[in-house]
């Protein structure tokens, strides 16, 4: 008996290149992609100063940890000191609005941009050295600026740490809740935009060829020592402005926020989100930024029924 010929062929086929390397891989992901900036749109109408804030946390936090991604993820590095590019970032930006007048709408880029170039610096020793030894290297980095943002206080104001003006555009100060969960959204979307773009390109994929499999990259003609030390400026890139836009917010910065621990909750979160997924960074930001309010109000509810509770059990017996 001859088979029809009147099936049909089902999944999500690529035909041609451009339709392999689209940022959503099927029409499902790009719905709820729209449908998701519909909903953030709308949420400062709709929720109260408490959750702005944990949302604004989570934006700023999960810009940090899209960074960390790009270097652990993706490129398949690993860094203990990425807190220490956020604090840099958040006085990077301080410093040169309040030292050389810089608007906090150029100042916020231009951290990043210097935070990179300090990512560059200390990723050098990425280019040759791997597993344990890189570690120790990027724990190395993390207290080497623990210790600067201590001495420098012409950067960082030292143990009074420093103010960092709100953010202004067109001489209005977005200085609510509100109004900076908009600044901090615009941020997350570019960025998020941006290294998607970068994975699907010649620079994105050479880095997962460095993580798969360095010794084929290497034979392909991957420079392993550049790309290498590029993950790590991009991360520390990412992290620079995540912690400039923190650090507005906040409208002081002060060198105790970035510690060590800082950086192992980042590892927690990508962790947690994924490894080399950029949609997971944000959501593992959003699971570590929540679960400690869930916690504590659980906590509170239980406390508030346990008097009751043990009255009850005691009846019973």
């Amino acid at each position: 008996m001859a088979l029809g010929t009147s099936l049909r062929p089902c999944g999500d086929y690529r035909t041609d290149y451009a339709a392999d390397t689209t940022i959503f891989e099927t029409p499902a992901i790009r719905y709820v992609a729209v449908l998701t900036v519909i909903l953030l749109l709308c949420a400062p109408f709709f929720c109260n100063r408490y959750i702005l804030n944990l949302a604004i946390q989570i934006g700023t936090y999960g810009i940090a940890a899209l960074g960390l991604n790009l270097v652990v993820g993706f490129t398949g590095q690993i860094s203990l000191g990425h807190a220490a590019f956020f604090g840099f970032g958040a006085f990077a930006s301080a410093w040169l609005n309040n030292r050389f007048g810089v608007p906090v709408f150029f100042a916020i880029p231009l951290a990043g941009l210097l935070t990179m170039a300090v990512g560059l610096l200390f990723g050098v020793p990425a280019g040759r050295i791997k597993g344990l030894y890189l570690a120790i290297a990027t724990l190395a980095a993390q207290f080497i600026l623990e210790d600067f943002f201590a001495r420098a206080e012409w950067f960082t104001g030292g143990s009074s740490g420093a103010m960092a003006a709100p953010f202004t555009l067109f001489g209005t100060a977005l200085n609510t809740d509100k109004t900076y969960f908009y600044v901090v959204l615009v941020y997350v979307v570019v960025l998020y935009l941006f290294a998607s773009n970068l994975l699907r390109s010649r620079d994105g994929r050479a880095l997962v060829a460095v993580r798969d499999h360095y010794l084929s990259a290497e034979i392909m003609g991957i420079n392993l020592a550049w790309y290498r030390i590029l993950s790590f400026g991009l991360s520390a890139a990412y992290a620079g402005i995540g912690g400039a836009l923190f650090g507005h917010y906040l409208g002081f910065v002060s060198a105790e926020g970035f510690t060590i621990l800082v950086s192992i909750q980042f590892l927690g979160m990508i962790i947690i989100g994924g490894l080399g997924s950029i949609a997971g960074s944000l959501l593992g930001t959003a699971f570590m930024v929540l679960l400690p309010e869930v916690m504590q109000g659980a906590v509170g509810l239980f406390g508030q029924k346990s008097p009751a509770m043990i009255q009850g059990l005691a009846y019973l017996k």
